[in-house]
């Protein structure tokens, strides 16, 4: 099977979208599958639509160009990644340019059940869909060899994020900054911010660690006790997985997919009202949280082991979903609609 994708990997620090592409391209690779990164080339069997932008540099092929392939090739089967949404950072025009493209898509792949809620995929047909969970590469996020010496206290609580948007949880980090300073708190708990702080959000009380990826923020995450993410309407997210497979226990907002992902292996809080009281009952239920993390189940293996089994099966399936497609505009407008968004 010949897979195109329509983004390229980078080494480095490049947040949690990387960090999937990384794991499927290496997965279908020794699954003895081709991966390419464009739509040039003939025998595609399958492409895979990861962002909806072609004006981004990382991009390398989008909608219009899945579309343009397919009147040449319509043996060709589009699956769609969504992984954005309007809410996640308070913009317009997002879920309009994934509905937009979505109209090339045979598939269509979620990487959250909250996400599929959207009311702009609300009439999506069941059977046309998948919710695949993101998982990270459990060789590099892994727990401590042995216990820690100074029995956890204080305990080191840390978080890291890619992305500099306020709604990461900046208000969050803010007071958990804040609080570090305090008298009362300061015996209990230290902090640590590994990676872009929001912007002009103080934090004082903090630790600030430089952006760090693979082994390096393997290490990192593995020199602290537990975990917190204030991301706000979250999509799913790879920080908070990285985290759990390290063996931090997460102190978790209620916001977006984070539940989906935290629950049974931390404390929810759902904002600053409750974040202290929240805080203090991840503190007594540290070890119950902890115990249960031996089996979190979002690893990159299960994650690209569902990927390649769905695109295994569309290709076999090609003729029923060829004779399923929904009906077309005409060409020269859904070329120029899609080359717009």
């Amino acid at each position: 099977m010949k897979v195109a994708i329509g983004q390229r990997p980078h080494d480095g620090p490049w947040g949690g979208g990387n960090q999937f592409l990384s794991s499927l391209v290496a997965g279908l690779t020794r699954a003895g599958h081709e991966v390419v990164f464009d739509m040039a080339q003939l025998g595609i069997d399958l492409a895979l639509l990861v962002d909806p932008r072609p004006r981004l540099p990382n991009v390398t092929f989008a909608a219009s160009d899945i579309w343009k392939y397919r009147r040449r090739h319509p043996r060709l089967i589009a699956v769609h990644r969504v992984n954005e949404c309007d809410a996640r950072k308070g913009t317009y025009t997002m879920d309009l340019r994934l509905a937009c493209a979505n109209r090339v898509a045979d598939h269509t792949v979620f990487i959250s059940h909250w996400l599929l809620t959207l009311p702009i995929w609300r009439h999506m047909p069941s059977d046309a869909t998948s919710v695949i969970e993101n998982g990270a590469d459990a060789s590099i996020f892994r727990p401590r060899s042995r216990s820690d010496a100074n029995g956890g206290m204080p305990l080191r609580l840390v978080t890291h994020h890619w992305g500099a948007h306020a709604n990461k949880g900046g208000e969050i980090y803010a007071a958990l900054a804040a609080m570090a300073e305090r008298p009362d708190w300061s015996r209990r708990f230290t902090f640590t911010y590994v990676g872009n702080p929001p912007k002009n959000v103080p934090l004082r009380g903090a630790r600030i660690v430089a952006p760090l990826s693979g082994e390096g923020l393997g290490a990192e995450l593995r020199a602290h006790d537990a975990y917190v993410t204030g991301s706000l309407n979250e999509p799913a997210g790879m920080h908070h997985i990285e985290a759990a497979l390290s063996g931090l226990p997460i102190l978790f907002r209620r916001s977006g997919a984070l539940p989906e992902y935290c629950e049974g292996y931390g404390t929810g809080f759902w904002g600053l009202r409750d974040l202290e009281s929240a805080l203090d009952a991840f503190l007594r239920r540290l070890e119950t949280h902890r115990a249960a993390l031996a089996e979190y189940p979002h690893t990159a293996e299960r994650m690209v082991a569902r990927y390649i089994r769905l695109f295994e099966d569309l290709v076999d399936r090609r003729d029923a979903l060829i004779a399923a497609r929904r009906p077309a505009l005409s060409a020269a407008v859904t070329t120029r609609a899609l080359e717009l968004i």
